[in-house]
């Protein structure tokens, strides 16, 4: 018994992530500005994250422990840069609106 509630509790988990990735998704598109639509791709990047980690431990392969250590690690690195990107810009709105 307690097998099964366990395999249902996985997959609920598994299907409540991927829902929360379409979401995600919805936010990137529609998203009216670009620190709005950079939040949301950091975060379905981590649902991915997290959806592997789930995958890993239902399928108990720990080789994709390591896969997720690294797509975080780049995933850190491309939030800093998006956050420098969006930094750079209103920096550049704000000089530009003195020239004027």
């Amino acid at each position: 018994m307690s097998i099964q509630v366990s395999h249902i509790t996985w997959y609920l988990s598994l299907s409540l992530v991927m829902l929360s990735v379409v979401f995600c998704f919805i936010r990137i598109i529609i998203g009216p500005i670009l620190p709005d639509r950079v939040i949301a791709l950091d975060l379905t990047a981590n649902l991915l994250i997290s959806f592997i980690a789930i995958y890993s431990v239902i399928t108990n392969q720990p080789v994709y422990i390591d896969v997720v250590i690294a797509l975080a690690l780049i995933i850190f690195l491309t939030t800093v840069a998006f956050a420098n990107l969006i930094a750079w810009q209103s920096y550049n709105k704000k000089e530009h609106k003195k020239e004027i």
